[in-house]
């Protein structure tokens, strides 16, 4: 079986018609395109999905925290995923970690802030 037989063709043309269309998407709307689109291609879309996780959490479940904090997750699971594509690519990593702390920090969730903290550090220092 091949990897296209997985894919919902019909859901990868809305997600294509929503980015494209002439209005602008809104954050939730780029966020259901590209968790779709990052399935057909990983390298131009899991960037894109990375950023707008962060705003969509920012904006929309400011008061939501374990909500944001899912959303900030996905967004390093993301990033993580273009850094094993890509490892010169470590800077969204680390802007998506730096997002991720900032929640767990407004959480009083110190001892895992301390954590990804260290991975930044780690991730400065040219360490995986």
């Amino acid at each position: 079986m091949n990897h296209s037989a997985n894919i919902n063709h019909d859901a990868v043309l809305r997600a294509r018609v929503a980015l494209l269309g002439s209005a602008k998407p809104s954050v939730r709307e780029r966020v259901a395109a590209y968790r779709v689109l990052a399935q057909v291609s990983p390298l131009a879309y899991l960037p894109l999905l990375s950023a707008v996780l962060w705003k969509y959490s920012r904006y929309e479940f400011a008061h939501r925290p374990d909500i944001a904090l899912a959303l900030r997750a996905e967004s390093v699971a993301a990033a993580r995923r273009v850094y094993a594509m890509e490892p010169g690519r470590a800077d969204l990593l680390v802007t998506a970690l730096i997002h991720y702390r900032e929640q767990l920090v407004l959480m009083d969730r110190r001892e895992e802030a301390r954590g990804v903290e260290e991975e930044i550090t780690r991730m400065g220092s040219g360490g995986r």
